[in-house]
């Protein structure tokens, strides 16, 4: 995998960011923002499946160790990292999956990237938060939580993306 400096920078930078700010943020009990989910959307869309499911796997025992979580993390972010070529090739389309690059505005364009990075959101917050609640009790308010957090959350990674892929070209 190329540019591996930066990536390694983008996993500490999002690692750090969701420990000490994003799990501090006490607003609402229905708004958990999970942004570390940001380093796996934006892996090059030609990583090899080993590489982008061993980046999961250290993504999610690196959250489970700093929030205290007994998996979940790890779990949601595997799930994840396993779907993320099937999603990319219905969201963006085949062609790009093949070409790889990094997902970006400028290459996908705007409407697919928030469509993309939308569809990773749900998908780990959905895990996450059922296997929190591991009840079916309460599952209006976990499905307001998955909502509810899924928005804020694809906002930050959204934002997040933008800052990464603004000096990187269209086609690398």
């Amino acid at each position: 995998m190329y540019r591996t400096l930066p990536y390694l920078g983008l996993f500490a930078a999002v690692a750090l960011l969701q420990v000490f700010l994003f799990d501090n943020l006490t607003i609402s009990i229905y708004l958990n923002p999970l942004v570390y989910i940001v380093f796996i959307a934006l892996l090059p869309l030609d990583t090899p499946p080993a590489a982008v499911l061993g980046a999961g796997l250290a993504l999610g025992v690196t959250m489970d160790f700093a929030m205290g979580a007994a998996g979940i993390n790890t779990i949601a972010t595997l799930l994840i990292a396993f779907l993320r070529p099937t999603l990319a090739g219905m969201i963006c389309g085949r062609d790009n999956v093949r070409e790889g690059g990094i997902p970006s505005s400028a290459r996908l364009g705007e409407r697919k990237l928030i469509t993309y990075l939308v569809a990773l959101t749900l998908v780990h917050h959905a895990v996450f938060f059922s296997l929190e609640a591991l009840s079916w009790t309460h599952a209006l308010h976990t499905l307001l939580r998955i909502v509810v957090s899924t928005a804020v959350s694809a906002g930050f990674i959204w934002i997040i993306a933008r800052i990464f892929t603004a000096k990187i070209p269209v086609r690398i």
